[in-house]
C-alpha cells in the first residue's frame, strides 16, 4: 500500500516545489521590474532637473548676451556720434568757390571799345549769411580764375592788374593785395594749326578759343579772430579787358591733426571711434563695479580712518570722565565725615574708615582705547552713569561741598574728619 501511495505524494511535493519556484521567480521578476522602474524614474527625474537647470542657464546666458549686445551697440553708436561731432566742429571748410560778377559804369561817351571804369565785384565770405567760410588761424590759398577769350583786344591789352581788398563787418580794410597777369602767348602759326585741327569741335560748339587764367592772390591768408573778414572787393585794373566769366576759389591748407583727418579719413575714423569706444567702455565698467561690488578698492581704508577718529573722540571722553571722577573723589574726601560713637566702637570705626579711604583713593580702572578698535558707546555711557551715581547730590541737584550738611545740635554723636589722632 505504501508503494502505491508514494507516487501521489511525490507528485504533490514536486508540484509544491514547482509552485514555490514559480512564485519565487515571479517575485524576483516583480522586484527586478520595481527596481528597474525606480531606476528609470530616478534617471527621468535627473534628466528633468538637468534640463531645467540647463534651460535656466541658457535663458540667463541669452539674456546677458542680449543686454551686453545692446550696451555694446549703444556704446558704438555713441562713439560714432562723438567722432562725427568732433570732426564737424574741428574741421573747417576745405574749399569754397563762388562766382564773381563784375560791374562797371557805362554812362560815359566812349568812342573806342573801352570801359568807363575798372570792372569790380563784391564777394561775401559768409556761408548761408550766418557762418564764416574761413576759420580763425587756419591758412588759406585764395585764387581768382578768369575765363578770357583769345581775342585781338585781350592780346593787345598785355599785362593788367588784379586787386583784392578784404574788409570787416564795419567796412574796415584789413588786408589788400594786387597781382599781375596776362594771356598765354601763342604765335599766329600755332593759332592757325590749332584752328584747323579743332575745327570740327569748334564748329559744333564743343570747344572754344579761350584760356583759363588763374591768379593767386593770397598763398597763406589767415583771418583775425578780433577783426574777421566778412567780404572782399575784387578789381581788374584795365578798361579794355574782356572776360567771359570768373570764379573765386578758397582752399585750406591743413597741418597737424587736421592734415591727418583730411588726407586719411578712414584710418582717422577707425582710430577715433575705437578710442571713444574704449573710453566709454571703461566708464561703463567702472560704474558697473561701483554699483555691484562697491568699487574695485575695498572700503577698509575708509573704515580705518573712521575708527581712528572714533578712538580719538572716545579717548577724549575717557580723559574728561577721569578728571571728573578725580574731582568728585576729592570733593567726597572733604564732605564725608566719620561718626564716632562709644569708645568700644572707635577701633572698629577707625578700621572701617581706613578701608573706605583706601577704596576711595584708588582710581578706577579705565581700559585703554588703543587696545580695542571701536568700543561700544553704550558701555561708555553706562560707565559714566555709574561714576556719576557715586557723587552725592542734594535735593536741588547740586553736588560737591554744597551737598554736605552740618550736624544738628540735638545729636549725641560726634562728627569729625579722619585724622592721625583717631588712633588714640
Amino acid at each position: 500500500m505504501n508503494e502505491y501511495q508514494d507516487p501521489p505524494r511525490r507528485q504533490q511535493q514536486s508540484r509544491g516545489l514547482e509552485g514555490r519556484t514559480t512564485s519565487q521567480t515571479r517575485s524576483q521578476q516583480r522586484s527586478g521590474a520595481d527596481t528597474m522602474g525606480a531606476t528609470v524614474g530616478l534617471v527621468l527625474h535627473w534628466m528633468q532637473d538637468v534640463a531645467a537647470v540647463t534651460l535656466l542657464k541658457a535663458r540667463r546666458t541669452i539674456l546677458q548676451a542680449g543686454i551686453l549686445f545692446c550696451v555694446l551697440f549703444l556704446l558704438l553708436w555713441v562713439s560714432i556720434f562723438l567722432y562725427g561731432s568732433f570732426y564737424y566742429s574741428y574741421m573747417p571748410t576745405v574749399s569754397f568757390s563762388t562766382p564773381v560778377h563784375f560791374y562797371y559804369t557805362s554812362d560815359c561817351d566812349a568812342s573806342e571799345s573801352t570801359l568807363c571804369s575798372f570792372p569790380m565785384a563784391n564777394i561775401s565770405f559768409m556761408k548761408n549769411e550766418r557762418d564764416q567760410v574761413m576759420a580763425y588761424g587756419q591758412p588759406y590759398r585764395v585764387s581768382l580764375e578768369l575765363e578770357m577769350p583769345e581775342s585781338p583786344v585781350n592780346e593787345h591789352v598785355g599785362m593788367f592788374m588784379v586787386k583784392m581788398s578784404c574788409y570787416t563787418k564795419g567796412g574796415k580794410i584789413v588786408s589788400s593785395v594786387g597781382r599781375s597777369t596776362m594771356l598765354h602767348y601763342r604765335s599766329s602759326l600755332l593759332q592757325s594749326l590749332g584752328t584747323l585741327l579743332f575745327s570740327p569741335f569748334l564748329l559744333t560748339g564743343i570747344s572754344e578759343q579761350k584760356q583759363l587764367i588763374q591768379v593767386e592772390l593770397f598763398s597763406d591768408y589767415k583771418t583775425n579772430a578780433y577783426q574777421p573778414s566778412v567780404g572782399a572787393v575784387i578789381e581788374i585794373q584795365s578798361k579794355r579787358v574782356q572776360v567771359y566769366s570768373s570764379q573765386l576759389r578758397i582752399h585750406a591748407y591743413f597741418t597737424g591733426i587736421r592734415y591727418v583727418l583730411y588726407n586719411f579719413p578712414l584710418t582717422s575714423a577707425v582710430i577715433g571711434v575705437a578710442t571713444n569706444f574704449a573710453f566709454l567702455s571703461a566708464i561703463v565698467l567702472f560704474s558697473y563695479l561701483q554699483f555691484i561690488w562697491g568699487g574695485i578698492w575695498p572700503p577698509e581704508q575708509v573704515r580705518v580712518r573712521v575708527m581712528m577718529g572714533d578712538n580719538t573722540r572716545i579717548q577724549q571722553r575717557r580723559e574728561e570722565a577721569r578728571k571728573r571722577m578725580d574731582k568728585e573723589n576729592s570733593q567726597k574726601d572733604l564732605c564725608s565725615p566719620q561718626v564716632i560713637g562709644s569708645v568700644n566702637e572707635a577701633s572698629d570705626i577707625q578700621g572701617n574708615d581706613t578701608v573706605v579711604e583706601a577704596s576711595s583713593k584708588e582710581p578706577p580702572e579705565i581700559p585703554d582705547a588703543s587696545g580695542s578698535d571701536a568700543p561700544d558707546t553704550k558701555e561708555e555711557e553706562s560707565e559714566e552713569g555709574s561714576h556719576d551715581s557715586l557723587v552725592p547730590t542734594g535735593e536741588d541737584g547740586s553736588d560737591g561741598l554744597e551737598g554736605c550738611q552740618l550736624p544738628s545740635q540735638g545729636e549725641n554723636t560726634l562728627r569729625q574728619r579722619t585724622g592721625p589722632w583717631m588712633s588714640l
